[in-house]
């Protein structure tokens, strides 16, 4: 008996560190789930981190997508288990569930020449799926679905009108949409994050963006310069990997 009681305690001794591996000091566990917008960046190969609008900077010391191939600032919505706080140098160690890649764009000069291939389709799109998060403007269209040619979504600057831009404090802005006239009756959400980086926001109040709405024609949103956290509407939507856009 007492050799039996000893194995127990032997087993008790490998057992409990793993147990509280689980759930740490940082008060997290593995069925923690957390949700966040995010940037990826590659620090070699398939090694990489994420920079998360709320969660800060992320290492991926577990996943369970092995075969994620990252793409440096790329823009996802990542899914994580988070295990550790100030971790290796970054604000939190996680294991990564899933990171669904969300259409990632730059801002394109409106020319003349361009104007045709950029379009002026109607969109789908509400104010409260519209924010800047991360240095991106971060929008939750709705598309309906081509039957073959992707769509075209862009955030433009009119280069004809720069001389009047910002005389209200703003940067204007445009966001436009192609659909080529190929268009189906099957409507799914998608999402698409355009980076802010080349716009010179010093003493500026923000920016305005301007796109033609399909329920409220010709409108114009009003962003501070300041971040602003995931509206309430966007964070449980469901966004499908079937949108056909470019």
């Amino acid at each position: 008996m007492k050799r039996v009681k000893l194995l127990w305690v032997a087993m008790l001794t490998l057992i409990l560190p793993a147990l509280q591996s689980c759930d740490d000091g940082d008060g997290y566990s593995l069925g923690d789930i957390a949700r966040d917008w995010a940037t990826v960046r590659v620090v070699g190969g398939d090694t990489y981190a994420l920079n998360a609008d709320h969660w800060g900077s992320l290492w991926p010391a577990a996943t369970a997508i092995p075969g994620y191939r990252p793409i440096d600032g790329q823009r996802v919505i990542t899914y994580f288990n988070p295990l550790y706080d100030n971790y290796e140098g970054y604000d939190h160690g996680v294991k990564v569930e899933c990171n669904y890649d969300v259409l990632t764009k730059q801002i394109e000069d409106l020319t003349a020449d361009n104007e045709a291939e950029i379009g002026n389709d109607p969109v789908l799109v509400y104010k409260d799926m519209m924010w800047i998060g991360g240095g991106y403007l971060n929008i939750i269209f709705r598309q309906c679905l081509p039957a073959k040619e992707k769509h075209r979504f862009s955030l433009v600057r009119d280069t004809r009108n720069m001389a009047k831009d910002g005389d209200d404090g703003y940067i204007h802005l445009e966001y436009r949409y192609n659909t080529y006239g190929d268009v189906t009756k099957r409507c799914l959400n998608g999402a698409v994050s355009f980076n802010l980086n080349s716009l010179d926001l010093t003493g500026k109040k923000g920016i305005k963006v301007k796109l033609n709405s399909v329920e409220n024609g010709e409108v114009e949103v009003v962003f501070d310069v300041k971040e602003q956290p995931i509206p309430e509407g966007a964070k449980n939507i469901e966004l499908s990997n079937e949108v056909q856009v470019m």
